[in-house]
């Protein structure tokens, strides 16, 4: 449905300020709860592509060469805007994405530590010294940012996403070009013109939106050096293998089917809690989501009852109200999570809950899909096999740890897992032997605090490095090593003392 009044339009933001799209090109940006298109957001042709990088690349010099000190200050006084100012945000958040006020909080809650994290970056940018490797030789490092950097980030966290990038890559240096979803692409806005009140000069934070037309520009352009890019296994193999291939580093994290191991000693009300926190926040529509509870025999049918019993309490609608779950995307999005539950049915699962249809607190219109939950799902069916990004929640059940194990493991996804036990020794063994990259013990969603870094391994992650933290610096930056002798005055060249004449 589209809004009958004039569209505001959604702009571009070069060189520290909003412009307008040029390309004739535009997308709807839907409010999810209400069904209806509340904004035009513009599609920027290569010549808008062109023209946000030359900003950022005339910005380069100034910003890898402005002090330590003062690039400090401005991250500092960025944190500090966005802190009390992030109620607005988390409004903008809701009316584009769907996510209640309170996922929408805490999605900028967690943006924010990497910005503290980057605060600190004048430690991490230190470099190492060496004396007297050889006779008067010494050697020593330097870290430098690479240049114009691009950022290609997905619907699902419009704010948090992009804030695991940008900040780090602009505190050491760089400047950036950031390509968000054109589902929700207000907030990268907004951060970009509060930066810009922070005193971050401007073209060092560019946001151009747009669709393949522009993100194939970054990935080709020969004065970007770097891609980072949240989203899809399928799309973020392509970004890897397309920057690559144009000479660019690349950090490309894919999608996940997270699963939840249940060891018959768990507390079942702890799990069945994590289960529908894990399974349904923001929709199940994170790449971090909970999709698949591995319960150990004889438990699930008493968790099936406990995460059952909890669902019904569940209130669904619109975001603004106090809900429990917001609606999802779009419209074709829905529609092709909805279409899984289908899918497990017709292979043989059982619809314990089925979340279509149901009553909201919202517009007859909005894209609604309750918490679905399906039992005895089985390993063949794209149900289970499949990213189904929406709230469906699958149980699965299996004989022994071992089994468990062997089930995770053979997955062709890595990023993220849990392991539900009052057995230390389970658990310790659980993390060594698990093949994921991000492990819960008795946490259900285990995202990494701003000084770790986040990702998967295998079909989760496409390139060397993960997300922020250390390996986020070392991303941004690249290391010189320079070797150094300098003549003694003892040589003769130089007279170092009082002057006789």
């Amino acid at each position: 449905m589209t809004n009958d009044a004039r569209l505001p339009q959604v702009q571009h933001y070069i060189a520290g300020a909003v412009t307008d799209g040029s390309s004739g090109r535009t997308a709807p940006v839907y409010d999810p709860a209400l069904g209806i298109v509340t904004k035009e957001v513009p599609l920027a042709d290569l010549d808008e592509l062109n023209t946000a990088v030359a900003a950022a690349k005339a910005a380069f010099t100034g910003w890898r060469d402005t002090s330590i000190a003062k690039r400090q200050q401005i991250l500092f006084r960025f944190r500090e805007l966005v802190n009390e100012r992030k109620g607005e945000l988390a409004a903008i958040l809701t009316s584009e994405h769907g996510k209640v006020l309170s996922d929408a909080m805490g999605e900028i809650a967690r943006g924010l530590e990497v910005v503290e994290f980057a605060t600190g970056f004048p430690q991490l940018m230190k470099g190492d010294y060496s004396e007297n490797v050889s006779t008067g030789v010494d050697v020593y490092s330097t870290k430098q940012p690479l240049g114009v950097v691009g950022v290609i980030s997905p619907f699902n966290f419009p704010a948090m996403v992009p804030m695991w990038f940008f900040p780090i890559a602009i505190a050491v240096g760089n400047t950036v070009v950031l390509k968000p979803s054109e589902k929700d692409p207000s907030s990268s806005v907004w951060l970009a013109e509060l930066f810009t009140e922070a005193g971050l000069p401007a073209g060092v934070l560019n946001v151009l939106h747009g669709d393949k037309v522009a993100v194939d520009g970054l990935l080709e352009h020969p004065d970007i050096r770097s891609i980072s890019f949240v989203g899809s296994t399928p799309i973020a193999r392509y970004i890897y293998e397309t920057a690559a291939k144009n000479g660019k580093r690349v950090q490309a994290l894919g999608g996940a089917k997270n699963h939840m191991l249940v060891l018959p000693d768990a507390d079942l009300d702890l799990v069945a809690d994590s289960a529908i926190n894990a399974g349904f926040g923001s929709a199940g529509e994170r790449c971090m989501a909970i999709s698949v509870v591995v319960a150990v025999e004889p438990v699930a049918d008493a968790l099936i009852e406990k995460i059952t019993e909890r669902m019904s309490k569940l209130t669904i609608g619109d975001g603004r109200r106090s809900c429990d779950m917001g609606p999802l995307v779009t419209e074709q999005h829905r529609d092709k999570v909805a279409s899984y539950i289908d899918i497990a049915a017709a292979d043989g699962a059982t619809v314990v809950v089925d979340g279509r249809g149901i009553e909201v607190d919202g517009a007859a219109e909005g894209f609604w899909l309750g918490p679905t939950l399906l039992d005895r799902v089985p390993l063949d069916s794209r149900a289970y096999t499949e990213e189904i990004f929406g709230p469906v929640l699958s149980v699965v059940r299996v004989a022994s740890y071992e089994d468990g194990v062997t089930l995770i493991n053979n997955g062709a996804f890595g990023n993220g897992t849990a392991i539900f036990t009052n057995d230390g020794g389970a658990a310790r063994r659980f993390q060594n032997e698990i093949e994921v990259g991000m492990i819960g013990i008795n946490v259900p969603i285990p995202v990494p605090v701003a000084y770790y870094s986040f990702g998967g391994f295998k079909d989760s992650i496409f390139g060397d490095t993960k997300a922020y933290g250390e390996q986020g610096v070392h991303f941004f930056t690249r290391e010189k090593a320079i070797t150094s002798r300098w003549l003694d005055p003892s040589h003769g060249g130089i007279n170092l003392g009082f002057p006789q004449n």
